[in-house]
């Protein structure tokens, strides 16, 4: 399963409706997480190395990210992040 990263534009956070999504944020840590289901999000602030079977992945602030059902990772919040997400 792969994470899927992209760039913001102003013109794709209108097409997704990224305002209206839901806000989640959390400081320095690191822990475990199983996806469920699809969850997309944008971080608006912070740093993040995801830890995969396949390798690492670094999202960070205006990063797109596609985390697809059945993922599981290991966050390490490098530094506190804000984001909001959805699922899809």
């Amino acid at each position: 399963m792969e994470i899927k990263v992209e760039k913001a534009t102003d013109e794709r956070l209108k097409e997704l409706g990224v305002e209206n999504w839901s806000p989640w944020s959390c400081g320095v840590s690191k822990f475990n997480w199983e996806y469920d289901c699809n969850e997309r999000c944008y971080i608006m602030e912070g740093e993040v190395e995801i830890e995969t079977e396949g390798g690492k992945t670094k999202i960070k602030k205006e990063d797109i990210v596609l985390f697809p059902k059945g993922l599981k990772c290991t966050w390490n919040i490098i530094s506190p992040i804000k984001k909001v997400y959805r699922f899809e």
